[in-house]
């Protein structure tokens, strides 16, 4: 479809008997101390080989060229010749490279390894006859690869090796004391990721992965992390692989295959776990999609990529729009711009330089362009189109971002640093004064470096420097870099350009190594947000007021939102379950937050409150009243008859009984809840108390006037004193023991009403409450049983069918109590109580006292003793 405008085939070499398969594209910087770099830029596809022709015919295959990656080789020569400037640095020493291009295959990796180990021209490892080509130290990159297949042969010299853009997920290699990474330790960059989705509340992703044993071991290692983490994966698929040119449409079919599943899911934001090639693969979206017939717009994902990755393209992809990249985020190595760097790419021209054997191969696929006098570029000039002839004149700054970037990037920072390194550890050995040994010279440092590799090892493992750009640089103890990570936002242009703006990191200068910074107002996000925060859920959030509940066969963040029952609320938004509200505060209507209770309890204000107490203090008046004819009357046989002095205590203790109720209203005090039930309790038994001596005497009397009754010696004033003071005292000897074991005391009851707190007196022992209140109904039934005997005794003054009425009311009332004193609360139960103090006080009062106020007020006639021996006889 689109395959014939990529390739660019490479000029066929004739077989060398030096050597037999030259690697085409090299650079070289002459020095007396050189390092090596094996860097992938062109990208070779391959035949496979069927052995039924010779070989040689596809020993070149058709290349692409990823214009982005000779930034990395620039970095590497920019780096080399700040050092050569630089006096402080090894003074008098000339520090030189070798750059081979390693085309992101294994048999090329191998054999730029095995050529650095040769003579120039002749693969022939272990035969260099130059001392002063031989390489120090290899810089290799930027793919996992070139990491691994390097460290193969090379570990056999004890070459240090520093690897860039990536590292293999295994510690195996990392153990070795040559291989030295520069790239921070993974963890960060996956807990930073988790962070950065649980900052965002991502928790309904998909995942993409390279199809390698890397790939393998993201899949198994770091995505159960993110699931413990509450992360939730729709798809987890695997970028399609390429290992010959026959494969193409293959790529092509499961592309599209890979691009239907990430379109057609509702996830929003997408994890890309990759290598630097694989930006390759999602620029490839665009066309599928217009392919499909999908608007890309309106399903634009956020992809998140790892560090591992990096913007490259093909150069069929030069036209195609950035669309699919905007508002991508992404994880970097930490970097900073090197001073001088853009000056240094500016001065870049295929005319000056000519050992950069990458520089002409570059320039014709960035700025569109053959050069003259190439029989190979005018043979391909004459079959494509006609392109115009290149000046070496054109600037690299006019080239659009996703052609070539003039900031460097953060797998070129890391080059320098690692060029840097290197310089560090042979300035370090050659200014170390040995034992027994002068200070090293310029030959002998070649030879010690030739001799004893490992020896630079240990000093690159410890080195630690501020390079140019301010920073400290050093690795750890496990070989890798210790420099945190940044988190990039892709902003793309019309023009093909984009700009990669710093919007936090973790673990490093900007952050501490558990935390993620991020600057939200910096954050441009994919157009079809319209800039708002974008949210990527199974489903939409649990309300206030709601939980979520597990949906069966559905992963964990695909849920169900039930209302809160009744008593619970939920007062943030996808909260797992629902919770009760503190004891002081109840759920409002709509069950989203608490409110504090309401403080209640039997005030005076209430009209409730008012009512009783007025009831309170009318009976205590009327009481007076009573009392005050009692005393007017006080030497009239009605009074006299009736046991005077009684009938005083029993009006004094019905008045003091009618101001007890007056203790149960109003906010509840320690002294009142020691007071009220205590104080009702005894002044109510003296009540009851003189009425069982009152028909205990009238009973007595009346056997007393038989002849020779031996009852008549008991019969006097003292035998009601002591009635009374009997029953009263152990009624106080109850409320003593009640008092000093379990005292009432004011208590917040916060659960009897749902949205009020009752302040109330709390009995301290009910037990002890009962008694009391059971010594005082033993009192009047003992009563009421004496009564109702002596009901038809013979004297016009006897009073004890109205003591049965009395008591028979009281009874009635006390026994309403109970129950409904144990099925009310609050102030309810209040009202109760002092109902029935009153009720039960009332009762003796106008029972006993009524009548003979009648007849002292209204019937004067009846109150005298003719009256009364007329009625007797």
């Amino acid at each position: 479809m689109f395959w014939p405008q990529v390739i660019g085939n490479i000029s066929r070499s004739k077989c060398s008997i030096t050597e037999p398969l030259p690697i085409l594209h090299k650079q070289y910087q002459s020095g007396n101390i050189n390092i090596a770099g094996i860097i992938s830029q062109l990208y070779l596809f391959h035949m496979m080989m069927d052995f039924k022709t010779a070989p040689s015919s596809d020993l070149f295959e058709d290349s692409i060229i990823m214009t982005q990656i000779y930034q990395h080789i620039l970095a590497l020569a920019f780096a080399v010749e700040e050092i050569n400037t630089n006096p402080q640095i090894l003074p008098n020493v000339t520090l030189g490279f070798r750059i081979y291009n390693s085309q992101f295959t294994s048999k090329w990796i191998y054999h730029a390894s095995m050529e650095l180990l040769s003579s120039k021209d002749r693969l022939i490892p272990n035969y260099n006859c130059d001392i002063q080509k031989y390489p120090v130290a290899i810089i290799g990159g930027p793919d996992t690869d070139a990491c691994l297949h390097v460290a193969i042969i090379l570990h056999i010299y004890k070459f240090p090796q520093l690897t860039y853009g990536s590292a293999p997920m295994t510690h195996e290699d990392k153990q070795a004391g040559f291989y030295h990474q520069m790239f921070p330790n993974m963890d960060y960059q996956y807990k930073g990721i988790l962070l950065l989705l649980q900052h965002f509340m991502w928790t309904w992703i998909g995942a993409l992965c390279v199809n390698n044993d890397n790939g393998e071991k993201f899949v198994q290692n770091v995505l159960p992390m993110f699931s413990k983490s509450g992360i939730c994966f729709d798809f987890i698929e695997r970028f399609p692989l390429i290992s010959y040119s026959t494969d193409i449409l293959t790529m092509v079919k499961e592309g599209m295959k890979m691009y239907s599943i990430v379109m057609n899911s509702t996830v929003n934001s997408v994890l890309i776990q990759g290598e630097i090639d694989i930006m390759i693969v999602l620029r490839m979206f665009p066309s599928m999609s217009k392919f499909e017939g999908i608007l890309l717009q309106e399903n634009a994902k956020i992809w998140i990529m790892t560090a591992q990755m990096d913007f490259t393209s093909l150069p069929f992809q030069r036209w195609e729009d950035l669309d699919f990249l905007h508002g991508a985020l992404s994880f970097a190595v930490h970097s900073r711009e090197a001073l001088g760097f853009r000056e240094f790419l500016q001065m870049r021209k295929p005319n000056f330089n000519q050992e950069d054997g990458f520089i002409r191969v570059f320039w014709k696929e960035a700025f569109g362009c053959v050069f003259s006098g190439s029989m190979m570029d005018e043979k391909h000039n004459s079959v494509m189109d006609n392109l115009p002839i290149c000046t070496g004149e054109e600037k690299l700054e006019t080239l659009p971002a996703s052609v070539f970037e003039m900031d460097m990037t953060s797998h070129s920072y890391s080059i320098y640093n690692a060029v840097y390194i290197l310089a560090q550890a042979i300035h370090a050995v050659h200014s170390t004064t040995f034992k027994h040994r002068a200070r090293i010279g310029k030959r002998g440092l070649i030879e010690f470096l030739k001799l004893h590799p490992w020896k630079l090892n240990e000093i690159v493992r410890r080195i630690s420097f501020n390079n140019t750009a301010g920073e400290t640089i050093y690795f750890n103890q496990n070989g890798e870099l210790e420099i945190g990570f940044d988190v990039i936002n892709w902003v793309t242009f019309p023009n093909k350009s984009f700009l990669k703006v710093k919007i936090g990191g973790i673990g490093s200068v900007t952050s501490q190594d558990d935390i993620l910074v991020i600057h939200e107002d910096a954050i441009i996000w994919p157009s079809r947000f319209n800039q708002v925060q974008p949210l990527s859920l199974c489903n939409n959030y649990c309300s206030l007021g709601y939980a979520k509940t597990k949906i069966e066969g559905k992963p964990f963040c695909c849920y169900d939102c039930l209302h809160c029952p009744e008593g619970k609320i939920s007062n943030l938004i996808d909260m797992d379950d629902c919770f009760t509200c503190p004891e002081d505060q109840y759920p409002n209507k709509d069950q989203n937050s608490c409110l504090p209770k309401r403080l209640t309890f039997l005030t005076y204000e209430e009209s409730l409150g008012t009512i009783l107490a007025m009831c309170s203090l009318l009976s205590s008046f009327i009481v007076l009243l009573v009392l005050g004819v009692f005393i007017k009357y006080q030497d009239t046989p009605i009074v006299r008859a009736n046991n005077r002095n009684l009938t005083y205590i029993l009006l004094i203790s019905l008045l003091l009984s009618f101001l007890c109720a007056l203790m149960f209203i109003g906010k509840p005090h320690k002294v009142t809840c020691l007071l009220r039930q205590s104080s009702f309790g005894i002044i109510f038994s003296i009540a009851v108390s003189c009425l069982l001596a009152k028909t205990t005497i009238v009973i007595l009397a009346f056997m007393a006037t038989k002849p020779n009754s031996v009852v008549r010696k008991w019969v006097g004033k003292r035998l009601g004193i002591s009635i009374v003071f009997f029953c009263s005292f152990i009624q106080i000897i109850l409320c003593t023991v009640w008092l000093f074991t379990f005292p009432p005391f004011p208590d917040f009851n916060v659960h009897l009403m749902a949205k009020e707190i009752i302040l109330e007196c709390n009995e301290g022992s009910f037990i002890m409450f009962y008694c009391v209140l059971g010594f005082m109904g033993l009192l009047a039934l003992v009563s009421f049983t004496l009564a109702f005997f002596a009901r038809k005794l013979p004297d016009t003054f006897n009073e004890a069918k109205f003591i049965t009425f009395s008591m028979l009311i009281f009874c009635s009332v006390w026994l309403s109590f109970v129950p409904s004193y144990l099925t009310t609360g609050g102030k309810h139960m209040v009202t109760v109580e002092i109902f029935s103090i009153i009720t039960s006080s009332g009762g003796l009062l106008i029972c006993i006292f009524f009548p003979k106020c009648y007849i002292m007020i209204l019937r004067p006639e009846l109150n005298n003793k003719k009256p009364l021996k007329q009625r007797k006889n």
